[in-house]
């Protein structure tokens, strides 16, 4: 049984960082950002995974939503950008204070962080 479209994601992966997105070219329509101090030595993939599944959970009303989560090495510190583009108009300020509330939650923070320690 081959993969629906419907599962297809593009993982970007680069020096410092990665891009998960659904559509290519990624294109950010909105979005938001946090700083998990002291990640850089996280698996990406894993975070980028689980960015992207909260902040679909948030965001699956909204019509033609197609999310985006790019994260970035700075130092010690993994940057994470989470947003996406939208076919149509949105409510460009909701979508974004939505995604804040995503990647400011401790809860999810924290099982992003168990999720994607490196075993040693």
């Amino acid at each position: 049984m081959g993969k629906s479209k419907h599962q297809h994601w593009h993982m970007l992966r680069e020096a410092d960082g990665l891009t998960l997105t659904r559509r290519l070219p990624a294109r950010f329509d909105f979005a938001a950002k946090t700083v998990i101090s002291g990640g850089a030595a996280l698996r990406k993939g894993r975070v980028a995974t689980q960015v992207r599944q909260d902040m679909w959970r948030a965001l699956q009303s909204l019509r033609g939503f197609a999310p985006v989560v790019q994260l970035r090495v700075v130092g010690d510190d993994l940057e994470i950008t989470a947003g996406g583009s939208v076919s149509g108009q949105f409510p460009k300020l909701r979508s974004i204070a939505l995604v804040s509330d995503v990647l400011e939650c401790p809860e999810r923070r924290a099982r992003w962080m168990r999720s994607a320690q490196r075993v040693t």
